[in-house]
């Protein structure tokens, strides 16, 4: 968590490096859900105050990672990058999406999950939330350029984590790794009550080095029409400073942030809660990161290849007979839209879950049901044992 001392100049839509509006990317971005966000919200707060090291603060490593897997993205894409803290394990954790034309260059996408002092439902709860559900909506979304997903722990210990990933991995890697740009998302909950309807953007503009502000305010002209373009959010041209981007800065990469417009009152107390944020506002910005994120990582046009009759036969699930989970498979095509019920044989819907390919079927007892993929018009339905 940073204070704010001063504002930048307001651009509110007139951007001299513009872009144009891309449908395919304006899709995804239309199915952030708000019913996820408040979710990621009021899970993350429950886990407690996540102090760097703390057990809480482990819980929260192995909640994300959780997530992420229910996303449908594997062991092997997933990573830990681990440090002490005052003597305690702590982790990042990682997860990387390959890309297609460039995958051996990356556009990271990163915040802290990391609290003093009280849950930090705001911060950074907030970055978390929108992170998570970028990570979901972009799974199956090919991009010419790796995303690096990364929550940060020991943020608010001075950067720990990611000073830490960028000496002990960013430069550790043979040659270094290439990164094309860092979007860091910290503290972007608004405060309830208020007009939420600005975000600030973040770019590079200290001395040391200075060489790649000119690249950073390029990158952050093209956010901040990326959330014209794809939220109803007005956009407000600030300074990057004291967050996880500033490791990567002192590092000589390309950097760029958001952060509320509305500073909550609340950060590192007792009081950064969900009730005391704004959902909605959240929503808008990961709407807005989600388009920006394809727009940085150049999300291709094409999402199904396939018709949507042609999908439903190339579905499967596995493995079968199940017991913990089942993951969702589509074997000749990638699609973004669909849905699938577990019934018991006399049509009771046990399950019922939109765009997840790993299904939790724990408490499901043991017994003969049915799954149904549905996309669009198309169904197939599938015997299922749970053993």
């Amino acid at each position: 968590m940073k204070k704010r001392l001063l504002f930048g100049l307001f651009l509110l839509g007139f951007l001299a490096n513009s872009q144009t509006f891309n449908q395919a990317y304006a899709d995804i971005s239309n199915q952030v859900s708000q019913t996820n966000i408040n979710t990621y919200l009021q899970e993350f707060e429950s886990l407690g105050v996540k102090t760097t090291g703390s057990a809480a603060n482990n819980n929260a490593y192995t909640w994300l990672r959780n997530k992420y897997i229910s996303f449908g993205y594997t062991d092997a894409e997933i990573t830990k990058d681990t440090f002490t803290y005052n003597g305690q394990s702590t982790s990042n954790i990682i997860v990387t999406k390959q890309g297609t034309k460039y995958p051996n260059t990356y556009v990271i996408v990163c915040g802290h999950y990391d609290t003093i002092t009280g849950t930090g439902t705001n911060d950074n709860g907030s970055g978390v939330s929108v992170i998570l559900e970028v990570a979901r909506l972009l799974k199956n979304v090919p991009t010419d350029y790796s995303i690096k997903f990364i929550n940060f722990s020991g943020e608010e210990q001075g950067l720990l984590g990611s000073a830490h990933y960028v000496s002990s991995v960013v430069n550790a890697t043979s040659p270094k790794m290439s990164i094309r740009l860092v979007l860091n998302i910290d503290e972007v909950g608004g405060v309830k009550g208020k007009t939420n309807d600005t975000i600030t953007c973040e770019r590079d503009e200290s001395n040391s080095p200075s060489s790649n502000n000119s690249a950073s305010n390029t990158f952050t002209q093209q956010l901040m029409n990326c959330v014209t373009l794809y939220s109803p959010l007005k956009t407000n041209l600030s300074y990057a400073y004291a967050s996880d981007y500033m490791p990567f800065q002192a590092n000589g990469e390309i950097i760029t942030g958001l952060f509320e417009y509305n500073e909550t009152p609340y950060a590192h107390t007792a009081n950064d809660k969900y009730v005391n944020l704004d959902p909605v506002y959240i929503y808008n910005i990961a709407k807005a990161t989600t388009g920006a994120v394809q727009h940085f990582a150049v999300a291709g046009q094409t999402l199904d290849v396939c018709t949507p009759k042609e999908i439903a036969m190339s579905f499967r699930f596995y493995p079968n007979p199940a017991k913990d989970y089942l993951q969702l498979e589509f074997l000749n095509s990638k699609t973004q839209r669909f849905s699938f019920t577990i019934t018991d044989l006399e049509g009771k819907i046990l399950s019922k879950t939109d765009n997840q390919t790993r299904i939790n079927i724990s408490t499901i007892p043991k017994g003969i049901y049915l799954g149904t993929f549905k996309v669009e018009d198309q169904q197939i339905t599938k015997k299922l044992i749970v053993d």
